[in-house]
Formats: structure tokens, sequence, C-alpha cells
């Protein structure tokens, strides 16, 4: 009975697949997901498919999907995000723990949040990583959100004229995906399969999705932030390639390519560093996901102590 669901070990901190090295997303439609052992299964007409559970980053659920208990439950203990989509997949409703056990990303990214010239500077950090051959040193808030927007017109232009996809502008309607053209509905399905990734991993380094440093006012803040990093080297570019190889399915088709850069570039990965550098000081202990299931105590002078003592008397 050693090898049965309810006596196997639950994973510890240390033994679950780092962020950077999962599978960016896996994608089910109209099957039924359950678990044997430390894997979740697929089920549907063609059989049954195993996936190792811990080395997903975020698990979507399409339409038709059914999902017990028992599945949900060892997601959760890998941190594994899980996202019920629908076909275009625009929703992202739930995630499992972190992978990390410490509080340093949480607290730097609050502490860096809290002080408005600190989140200028990380907000302007972000404009650097989307464009080193500009200097943002010196740009106000709606300077920075000037040169992005003309940088973004631009980068749609240039890839019209790479595919010979013709550019209209950008135009979505929230719920109605098919509104779109071809290079639209590319460029949503592109921008969403990135915000599930970029909400996996801030999930996973235990940081807050909400507290942002361009965006504000949303639960996804800090997502939408991070996705965008991205948007001018895989998102655009995609969803470009996918409408110049034709009108039918490029929302499907997509994501399929998404899936495939994003394996291809290391990117999760890369996520986790950009990340860490934003928010933690140059030179710190930048191995938080390795960090110790630690819970201390906070003192005067900001000391922590050890948590489970009875500290009766005043020091």
């Amino acid at each position: 009975m050693a090898g049965t669901i309810g006596t196997r070990p639950t994973l510890t901190p240390r033994e679950l697949t780092r962020a950077g090295d999962r599978l960016s997303f896996v994608y089910l439609e109209r099957c039924t997901i359950h678990r044997e052992h430390n894997a979740i299964t697929a089920e549907d007409g063609d059989g049954v498919r195993y996936i190792p559970a811990a080395t997903i980053g975020t698990l979507l659920l399409g339409p038709g999907t059914r999902v017990t208990h028992q599945a949900i439950s060892v997601l959760g203990e890998c941190g594994a995000g899980v996202v019920w989509v629908g076909e275009h997949g625009v929703r992202y409703y739930a995630g499992g723990r972190a992978l990390s056990r410490s509080a340093a990303l949480a607290e730097a990214q609050a502490t860096a949040w809290a002080n408005r010239r600190a989140r200028l500077d990380v907000a302007r950090a972000m404009y650097r990583m989307r464009f080193p051959d500009e200097d943002p040193a010196e740009a106000t808030r709606r300077r920075l959100l000037g040169m992005e927007g003309q940088r973004v017109k631009e980068f749609y232009r240039k890839e019209s004229a790479r595919t010979g996809v013709p550019w209209r502008g950008r135009q979505f309607t929230p719920g109605d995906f098919a509104s779109g053209d071809a290079p639209n509905q590319g460029v949503t399905a592109a921008a969403q399969c990135l915000y599930g990734v970029a909400h996996a991993v801030v999930a996973a380094l235990g940081c807050s999705p909400a507290l942002g440093f361009v965006h504000s006012g949303h639960e996804l803040s800090f997502v939408l932030d991070i996705a965008d990093l991205y948007k001018t080297e895989i998102g655009i570019p995609a969803a470009f390639d996918m409408a110049a190889e034709g009108s039918d399915e490029v929302g499907a088709r997509t994501r399929r390519e998404i899936r495939d850069r994003i394996n291809r570039l290391g990117l999760l990965d890369r996520c986790v560093d950009d990340i860490k550098s934003l928010l933690l000081p140059e030179g710190a202990d930048t191995e938080v996901e390795d960090a110790p299931d630690r819970v201390g105590l906070q003192t005067d002078g900001g000391v922590d102590v050890e948590s489970g003592v009875n500290y009766g008397v005043i020091w």
C-alpha cells in the first residue's frame, strides 16, 4: 500500500521542480483530469495521458473538461497554476500556493511599491528591459507611457511590413474575440498566454500579483507588468507570423506557437531572473525558491527571532 495516493508523502519545497525549469503551460480540453500518484491523468476517447504534476507551470482547463478534487489537490501541492479558460483562453481564476516558502521577494516588492521614487525606478528598469537602446533614467511616468506607446505602435507597423499582414490598429472587444481581424485575434491570444505564464511565475515566487509598477488598480497589475516585458519579443511576432499563414484558427495556432517559443527561448527561467533583478538589491541572495520553510517573529530594529518560543520576559 506504500504506493497508493493516500499514503505517498507530499513533496517538500526543495523537491519541487523550480519555476524556471517547468513547462510553460499545458492546455487540456474535452477530457477528465484525475490523479494517479503524483501525476495527473487526462482521459478522453483516445485513452489516458499521464502528466507529471510538478513539471507544470500552469494547467489551462478548456471547454469540456472535468477535474477531480484529487487532481486539484496534487496541483496545489506542486505550486502549479490552474486556470479555467474559454475557447480563447481569456480568464485566470485560481492558482496553487507558491513554490517559495520565503517572503523575501514579496517583502522586496512591497517595499519598492510603497516608495514612490523606488516604484518609478522599477518602472524605468522594466522599460529598459524592453527597449535597451533607450535610456529612461530621467523619464517621468507620463514620458515613459508616451515612449512605450510610440515604440509599440512602430513595432506593429514593422511586423506588418515584415509579414505582409495588413494592420489597421489594435482592435479588441472584451468578450467578443471573433470581432477582431486575424492579426488582432493573434495578438489577443498571445497576450493571454503571456499573462498566464507570467501569473504562474509570479505566484510561484510568492510575489503579489496586484502590486504593479506600471499597471495599477487591478488584481493582476504586476502580472501585466511582467507579461509586457516579452510582448514585442515573443507575443506580437508570433501573432503576425500565424496571421500570415491564414485567418483560420489564428487563436489556437498562436497559442501553440507561443508555447514553442517560450520553450525554445527558455522564457520561464528568464522570467524568474527578471523578477528577481527588478525587486532584489544588487548582490542579494537570489535563491529564494530554495529558502528553508522558516517562520520568524519581528522585533524592534528590524531583527527577526525564532517563532515557537515564548518571549514572556521582556529583554
